[in-house]
């Protein structure tokens, strides 16, 4: 699928796990809540200090993977037990946000998409902790990839980038 449609998935995905690599060898994935304003930076917040600090400064290399839209289904011409889904992957590089100004901005996006309605409460949220919140920002190395499984309303299987 197109990277504009992989895109959108990433943006409709309620997490999106960030895969890392430990300084011993060692995978490390976890879902986490990005936000993106301009789909190529992505960011995250989270304590301070822990594992997925440690794994990026030690391998900023990431992979990102979202999916949405994932649900059991028969198929409808062959009777197979099958999901239907729509997912994207994308690669990039990882590094703490230190600059202040940077780090209020990327929380208002990461805000923005999962709370909108909350927005008033914004600037009080960061004037009691922004001293204690890491901000990670994500810069994709290149556009997403996607891939789907859905049906028509004919029960043929859409394939090869067909849309509808």
């Amino acid at each position: 699928m197109p990277a504009e449609w992989a895109l959108e998935v990433m943006r409709k995905a309620p997490y999106i796990t960030v895969s890392l690599v430990r300084a011993d060898g060692t995978a490390y994935g976890v879902p986490l809540s990005l936000a993106s304003a301009d789909g190529r930076v992505w960011y995250f917040h989270c304590a301070p200090e822990g594992d997925k600090l440690d794994a990026m400064a030690a391998h900023p290399e990431v992979c990102l993977s979202a999916v949405a839209r994932c649900r059991p289904t028969v198929g409808p011409k062959d009777g197979s037990f099958t999901l239907q889904y729509r997912s994207a992957i994308a690669f990039g590089r990882a590094e703490p946000v230190t600059d202040e100004a940077e780090k209020v901005q990327a929380l208002r996006i990461i805000s923005e998409r999962f709370l909108p309605r909350h927005m008033d409460a914004f600037d009080e949220a960061i004037r009691r902790s922004l001293h204690r919140t890491a901000v990670v920002r994500i810069t994709l190395a290149s556009p997403p990839v996607g891939k789907r499984k859905q049906y028509d309303a004919d029960g043929e299987e859409m394939k090869y980038g067909r849309m509808e």
